[in-house]
């Protein structure tokens, strides 16, 4: 069964995290990804720890899987020709240096597309290849602050907060694995590569949909308020007698059925949503005072059975006992060389004919680079020693 991508090789020059998720997403799906790493240190996050199992990062494990690993510094005469020669051989190359510093190397698109004109170049940065801010460096917090997403997220009366997770690089890095895909699809029709740009800025201002419309439409910048949505009620966290849970009551007949299972009288000052949402100071007091009164599970076994959308707020490990995503293969298992059997999420979407699948565990520091050097570029051991004397390998 072959995979949407298998027969495409992709030169990895990312680090880190938006690029390391967005070829990992294309290896996923089949793609070939030589990974492209600092001799001796590798990507950044090799580093970063702990936890680190048998040495490795748990950081870096669960972005890199599929990928295969070569040293090269291409700072070095010798390293760059390697580069050079494998550039040659890849359909898509995607790098997350700071804007303007491969145009130093002469590895920017303009310099690579008038050698290698079917070449696909995705530049991933924090704000973009264009525009005043472009030489600036990217980092998720910056980001998830510069672009608005702290702003609205916390309780009222307390401070902004960041999400749990780097939204800021996950959804950059989703952004240009689609951009890829399209580069791609393009390229059949055409014959040529093209440059692929996705900047984190415009990747999280992209999230704030119908808060921008919100804003667009109020002319307001909309508050911080806690669990809560600004345009449905009740659609929030809410604490039963053992514990947090969320309703997500998201249209009137779901109302009318919550207040069956609640035993709340169908009261006409809160039937629309509309009323609701403009009422919610007056509403939110009972609701509290009535959902307090028993458990999670009484609630949610209920409010199910009655086709209110409910569910209790789990932490990850709960969330990955959870039988469902087992049925779903959202976690699977892979040999790692040094840690034996290694965890890893699954691949989210499904395909019918050719899914994806995760194949092979991260890689090592440099655990392709002689192979690769042998297969691709027909070196000998003797070429490979000299290389690494110099430190270009």
């Amino acid at each position: 069964m072959t995979q949407p991508l298998e027969g495409f090789t992709v030169l990895d020059l990312t680090r880190v995290l938006s690029g390391p998720y967005c070829t990992m997403l294309l290896a996923d799906m089949g793609a070939r990804v030589i990974k492209i790493e600092q001799p001796g240190k590798g990507d950044d996050t090799r580093a970063w720890g702990p936890p680190f199992l048998e040495g490795e990062s748990a950081y870096f494990l669960s972005i890199n899987r599929n990928k295969e690993s070569v040293t090269i510094d291409f700072k070095k005469p010798r390293g760059r020709a390697i580069l050079d020669r494998l550039i040659a051989q890849c359909d898509v190359l995607v790098e997350n240096f700071r804007p303007g510093t491969l145009d130093k190397m002469g590895l920017d698109y303009a310099s690579l597309a008038a050698i290698h004109p079917s070449l696909i170049v995705c530049s991933i940065s924090g704000f973009g290849q264009t525009g005043p801010r472009r030489p600036e460096a990217g980092y998720d917090a910056v980001i998830q602050a510069e672009g608005g997403l702290m702003s609205i997220t916390g309780a009222g009366d307390g401070p902004p907060y960041r999400l749990g997770v780097a939204i800021g690089d996950i959804v950059t890095g989703m952004f240009a694995a689609q951009g890829v895909l399209l580069a791609l699809l393009a390229r059949q029709r055409t014959g040529k590569g093209q440059l692929v740009d996705v900047a984190m800025l415009d990747s999280v201002a992209a999230l704030l949909t119908y808060q921008a419309g919100i804003h667009f439409a109020t002319g307001s910048s909309p508050r911080r308020i806690g669990n809560r949505h600004p345009t449905i009620v009740p659609y929030e966290l809410f604490t039963a007698s053992d514990g947090d849970f969320v309703i997500a009551v998201g249209n009137d007949d779901q109302w009318k059925r919550f207040c069956e299972v609640a035993g709340l009288g169908d009261e006409e000052r809160f039937r629309t949503n509309r009323q609701r949402v403009m009422q919610y100071d007056e509403l939110r007091p009972i609701l509290a005072g009535v959902l307090v009164r028993e458990t999670r599970r009484s609630w949610i076994d209920r409010l199910k059975a009655a086709g209110v959308p409910c569910g209790s707020v789990r932490d990850l490990g709960e969330v990955f006992a959870d039988p469902q995503l087992a049925s779903r293969e959202m976690v699977t298992t892979v040999e790692h060389a040094t840690i034996g059997s290694l965890r890893q999420l699954g691949v989210p979407v499904k395909l019918s004919d050719t899914p994806g699948m995760v194949r092979t565990a991260p890689p090592g520091l440099g655990q392709h680079t002689e192979a690769v050097l042998r297969t691709e570029l027909g070196m000998t051991d003797a070429d490979i020693d000299a290389l690494r004397q110099e430190g270009a390998i």
